[in-house]
Parts: structure tokens; sequence; C-alpha cells
């Protein structure tokens, strides 16, 4: 990022923590309502122009192409994490995979148990899963590792136990 850039972007590490939840909330919506709109215009206009690929292959590209940019955003703005890429980044794709998975569930709920008619049943869909997003990605995501004295990435990952609690 340039030097200009990065004097309007606001350092992760100052403020986080003792934001308001009211202003977390609020730019998640900010960052997610901006990702939904780009995510409509970009399929839109590639799915429009008729260029070759079925539609809904377009449509899925143009989501995947956004995943990292709406992550950026979320790392910076909505949560204000200083947590590495390389631990943030794959967790927001799990919790993208997570609320997929958890958008069909409401979804099933909704129109086939519960009967919810048409109007309603996504906007509540939308708020459920949003709403589960929002924690998950807060809590989990975006949470700094650890500091580990021993073991490294595969104790951070979880994929090992501390050294201290090795043979014993």
């Amino acid at each position: 990022m340039s030097v200009s850039l990065e004097s309007l972007v606001p350092d992760p590490a100052e403020g986080g923590a003792d934001r308001p939840l009211a202003a977390e909330l609020m730019a998640f919506g900010m960052v997610g309502g901006s990702g939904a709109l780009a995510f409509v215009v970009l399929s839109s206009l590639l799915v429009g122009a008729g260029w070759g690929p079925p539609k809904w292959l377009v449509s899925t590209l143009c989501y995947a192409v956004l995943i990292v940019p709406v992550y950026l955003l979320h790392r910076r703005f909505t949560f204000r994490s200083a947590a590495p890429h390389g631990w943030a980044l794959p967790r927001y794709a799990g919790v993208q995979g997570m609320s997929l998975l958890l958008a069909s569930l409401f979804s099933y709920l909704a129109y086939g148990i519960f009967g919810v008619p048409t109007p309603w049943a996504p906007v509540l869909v939308t708020g459920l899963t949003s709403g589960v997003s929002f924690l998950v990605l807060k809590l989990w995501a975006f949470t700094q590792p650890e500091p580990q004295t021993d073991g490294g990435d595969a104790v951070a990952l979880g994929l090992a136990p501390p050294a201290d609690e090795i043979g014993g």
C-alpha cells in the first residue's frame, strides 16, 4: 500500500479492543453491504456480457473474486485486527463456508419447516447467517494467535501440544 493510502487507513493495533460493539456492527454491515453490492454489479455485468461460461459459474467466480477484498476490509475496518494473514485468512474462508451451510440450513427451516413467506424468509436467513458470521469472525477468525515459546506454528495452530504438556 502506498504511503498516502497508509495514512488514510487506521492502524489495526489502535482501538480494536475498546471499540464499541455498535461501531463494529455498523462497519460489518457497511463492509458486507458493499461486498454484496460489488457482487451484484460485477456478476450482472459479467453474466450480461454472455462471454461463454454458464451463468451460475460466472456468478460463482465473481463471488470468489470478492472473498479476499472483503476479508481485507473486515480485517482492517470492521474488527481492526492485527492477526497475521496466515492465521486469519484461512479462518475467514472457513467462516465463509460455514455461512453457506448455515444459510442452507436456515433456508430449509424457514421455508420447509416453519413456512415463512418468501419476502420474509430471505431477510430472516440473511439476518441469522450474518449474526452468526459476525460472532465467529469477531471471536475466532480475527483474534490474535497466542504467542508460543516452544513448538512454533504447530502449537499455535493446535496441531501439537505446548512443550510443557509433553511427557507429563
